[in-house]
């Protein structure tokens, strides 16, 4: 199925992103059980087993690990599957920070030394966005949806990022559009002053 997908010539396809994780692997996270099938986002991308050796990325799959089940305790669409609160456990605020925090140390912080991909278009809007729901989570002890981060995030913090959001929101949408050098410096300076804010309240 992967196979055909990868083949298809249309931006749907490419956005095709997920995991197969076995149940019993879903109540919390174990580096010992996170080689699960997993698919990227992109072109030409296929089936793998991902294995997370360096420590920035352990970390940072891990965080991203927590907010996928503080998402799906919170999920209100019906799903095909049993309810999810019914095999996970709950995540806690606590660890919902903490994966907020390794999410920018082991994710965002490294891209101030390696911003290459910035130039994505379909990254740089991601890392924006990404930012804006770290944040909310590190503010409101809740996750929120890209969407409703972005909206708190421009009403919190004000410019100069209320234009970097908007473009990033309609850059998501839009991946066809370039990145513009002024966006990938403005990113690097939004992850510079979440790095700031995040250290003042969590020192990292």
């Amino acid at each position: 199925m992967y196979a055909h997908v990868a083949a298809l010539d249309s931006w749907c396809a490419t956005q095709l992103e997920g995991s197969y994780i076995p149940q019993h692997a879903l109540q919390h996270y174990d580096l010992i059980r996170v080689l699960h099938l997993h698919i990227d986002r992109g072109q030409g991308k296929h089936l793998q087993k991902m294995h997370i050796e360096d420590d920035n990325l352990s970390r940072a799959w891990w965080g991203g690990w927590v907010f996928i089940r503080a998402v799906l305790w919170e999920i209100r669409i019906k799903l095909a599957v049993p309810i999810p609160r019914s095999f996970i456990e709950p995540v806690s605020p606590s660890e919902l920070k903490q994966a907020a925090l390794a999410t920018l140390e082991g994710w965002i912080k490294p891209l101030l030394e390696e911003p290459a991909e910035l130039v994505n278009p379909g990254y740089q809007p991601y890392c924006v966005l990404t930012l804006c729901r770290i944040l909310y989570s590190l503010e409101k002890d809740a996750i929120a949806s890209k969407q409703v981060a972005a909206c708190w995030a421009q009403e919190t913090l004000g410019e100069p990022w209320v234009n970097l959001i908007e473009r990033a929101w309609v850059g998501q949408h839009n991946p066809q559009v370039k990145v513009q050098p002024v966006d990938v410096d403005g990113t690097l300076d939004f992850i510079r002053c979440t790095l700031e804010i995040a250290n003042c309240a969590h020192p990292l």
